[in-house]
């Protein structure tokens, strides 16, 4: 599972010419699966995330979590982050989960972050054509994978 955490002034999701999704200060998240995730990968990501100490303290030195700051979180499935570009110019997403893995992965890692932040978590919609609006703060971008973890 990988995820590019993307720490935001503001962001947003706008399916269809219709806004679903619109945070303030906090992360965009957006999300890999591949068929062999489990469980134990949405938990070891959502403890990483949550707790990645990438806000801004008094003293303008990156030392917050998104738990810290009481931030807000958006997460858009994207599977084109498991693309592979080894061969040739277009990409293949052969390693990319299929619906009926993903979909239930997804919602049980939206479902894990819910569980540890106070505010909601925000989405996108699965498998949905989304415009994804973003003001990166820092710039911070960050990409995790669960695979990699060592």
């Amino acid at each position: 599972m990988k995820a590019v955490i993307q720490r935001v002034s503001s962001a947003s999701v706008t399916i269809a010419n219709k806004k679903v999704a619109n945070i303030d200060n906090g992360l965009l998240i957006l999300l890999g699966i591949v068929e062999d995730d489990k469980d134990e990968d949405i938990k070891w990501l959502v403890n990483k995330i949550t707790n990645c100490r990438i806000f801004n303290d008094d003293n303008q030195v990156m030392n917050l979590s998104l738990i810290d700051i009481n931030g807000e979180a958006i997460v858009v499935s994207q599977f084109t982050l498991q693309a592979s570009t080894k061969k040739g110019n277009r990409p293949s997403y052969i390693n990319a989960a299929k619906p009926e893995v993903a979909i239930p992965l997804y919602q049980d890692f939206i479902k894990k972050m819910q569980s540890i932040l106070i505010k909601s978590v925000q989405t996108g919609q699965f498998g949905a054509d989304m415009k994804v609006e973003l003001l990166n703060d820092g710039p911070v971008t960050i990409i995790m994978d669960s695979k990699n973890k060592q």
